[in-house]
């Protein structure tokens, strides 16, 4: 046999590798993704660690579903997607509730989670935390996806942002495979295949023909009104909005996070006359608010006998006529659409009828002065008047300051009380009412604004979330937390109905101190029994900007069963033996 001659070939040394760790980490800086929420865990631990060497700000929970609510807000606060990190299975399932809020909500947010391997969860063959993640989530987000190869990151990280953006907001799933972390490839072509997301969000114009059946529809109105949701405020289209209101001289009535686009004071607000404008005005114009249940669907007794028109403003089709006829759809993104209107309006637009201004404003003046001598009392224990009072004050004082607020009657009473003076300053449990938001929302108001935080929470929904107080202590976050402590769900003094030893299911322990709680992770701990005692611990809290916790001794009796809306409590008719 002839010889074979020696393979002569010379090969190129390989270059550089990189791998499913820093290709991430690079698309989301690429994409300006700064700050992160997780809880550690496999397979993610190394990520998180190596986010924060790479300059990430990586902050760390005690639980999945309170990272995922602080990714949640923060989406809503900066109009960038928040970012929650969790482990997988279990962890992605904690994280999974406040991927639905936050896509129920239209906050743009990523849950980005570990997962086992594919071929094993194909064939159900037993992996660790074995889990179809992908299958789960869909259903419950605006969109979910999986990366199963590394030159495929920049793409996926890319889809996740854009799905998270355009349109109305939502939540995105982004299912990152264990073994997709580890995998190698040319750092070069690494690099090449991130991308950068150019206009995530555009602007969508109304239609011209839109525009004018708007405007003739309030031409036409003789006790038009303005109701603005948190989708307007989301917008961050506020000088706009505010020139609409003014220009339009109609009332406006602000959802609860709504609430300081314009001044809670301003002349047309009809915070305080709100049955009244639902009840008597006769077209209404909605700016990112829906027709759901917290304005009853637009229909019942709380909107009067007289049919009305609405005028809605929504960036999502598919919402229009989802409970009554909307007389004037006007899809678009809300910046839009309100400089649509201004500009067809005119110099000379007529504002609504002396008559129908003046009627709003007595009722709204009315109320107000007929509330504010139980926001002065001093009564101890405190009831909620007193209490909130106090803390009305505090936050006009400190207008800057982010008013996060949960509970049931702590909710329903401090939205109606305490005023907001500029826009985005007030969080809440949003369209599910859902309890557990606190303290990741408090979390990352801070972390996303630098401002400092005032926590208003009921007791009972402290406890979803009261061990991340510990959180706030680790990063030494500027946070006053003020717990209504009444010993109980609604209130302390419901007895089992049995006669048995154990209390009643919605009493708690009684004179339960939460501010030993904050000390013992080295915060500030107070307790106030009176609004004066409330007012120097708030405000000695808020001086330090250190983490801290009031707890507010109220009176047992003070709640009413499930806030306001009790109507939603289904009644038993079957008489007990």
């Amino acid at each position: 046999m002839p010889d074979i001659a020696p393979d002569t070939e010379t090969h190129e040394e390989a270059g550089p590798l990189t791998d499913g760790f820093h290709l991430l980490i690079d698309a989301l800086k690429l994409n300006e993704v700064e700050n992160v929420y997780m809880v550690p865990g496999i397979p993610v631990t190394d990520l998180g660690r190596m986010m924060q060497s790479e300059g990430m700000r990586v902050l760390s929970f005690r639980h999945e579903q309170h990272a995922g609510y602080a990714a949640a807000i923060a989406g809503y606060l900066t109009k960038k997607p928040g970012v929650c990190l969790t482990v997988s299975a279990p962890g992605f399932l904690n994280g999974l509730t406040a991927l639905a809020h936050a896509t129920t909500n239209c906050y743009p947010m990523i849950l980005m989670s570990g997962s086992s391997e594919r071929e094993i969860i194909d064939l159900m063959q037993g992996d660790y935390e074995e889990m179809d993640q992908l299958a789960i989530a869909k259903p419950l987000c605006k969109a979910a996806f999986r990366i199963n190869h590394a030159e495929d990151i920049g793409i996926g990280v890319a889809r996740a942002i854009r799905a998270a953006l355009s349109g109305r907001p939502g939540g995105v799933y982004l299912d990152i495979p264990g073994a997709l972390l580890g995998q190698t490839m040319d750092a070069a072509a690494g690099e090449k295949s991130l991308v950068k997301v150019i206009d995530p969000a555009p602007a969508q114009l109304p239609g011209p023909n839109a525009v004018t059946r708007a405007l003739n529809v309030l031409k036409n109105a003789e006790r038009p009104l303005i109701i603005l949701g948190k989708g307007a405020a989301y917008a961050q289209a506020d000088d706009a909005i505010k020139a609409l209101v003014e220009k339009s001289g109609m009332p406006y009535l602000p959802m609860s996070m709504a609430k300081g686009l314009l001044p809670d004071d301003h002349p047309q607000s009809a915070g305080a006359a709100r049955s009244l404008v639902l009840k008597e005005s006769d077209t209404v114009m909605l700016i990112g608010a829906r027709l759901n249940w917290l304005l009853s669907h637009g229909k019942g007794k709380q909107w009067g006998s007289e049919p009305k028109k609405f005028i809605h403003i929504d960036i999502e089709p598919k919402e229009m006529d989802s409970n009554i006829e909307i007389a004037a759809p006007l899809v678009g993104d809300i910046g839009s659409c309100v400089h649509a209107l201004l500009d067809g309006m005119g110099d000379d637009w007529a504002h609504p009828p002396a008559s129908w201004v003046d009627a709003v404003k007595t009722k709204r003046d009315t109320n107000v002065e007929r509330m504010a001598p139980k926001l002065q009392n001093n009564n101890v224990p405190m009831d909620y008047h007193g209490a909130l009072g106090v803390l009305k004050g505090i936050v006009a004082d400190r207008p800057d300051a982010i008013l996060v607020n949960e509970g049931a009657n702590t909710l329903d009473f401090a939205r109606s009380i305490i005023d907001m003076h500029k826009p985005r300053k007030r969080l809440d449990v949003g369209t599910w009412g859902v309890m557990g938001i606190g303290m990741g929302q408090a979390i990352a108001a801070a972390v996303e604004t630098d401002n400092p935080v005032l926590c208003i929470e009921g007791d009972s929904a402290f406890g979803f979330s009261g061990m991340e107080i510990e959180t706030i202590c680790r990063y030494k976050l500027p946070v006053c937390v003020v717990v209504f402590n009444n010993s109980g769900i609604y209130r302390g003094t419901d007895v089992n109905p049995s006669g048995g030893d154990d209390v009643a299911t919605t009493v708690f322990v009684k004179d339960a101190r939460y501010d030993k709680m904050m000390e013992a992770f080295g915060g500030l701990g107070f307790i106030a029994t009176s609004p004066d005692e409330l007012k120097r611990a708030v405000n000695e809290a808020m001086d330090a900007g250190r983490p801290a916790l009031v707890n507010a001794v109220i009176d047992e009796q003070a709640g009413t069963e499930s806030g306001r809306i009790g109507n939603l409590n289904p009644q038993s008719v079957v008489a007990q033996k």
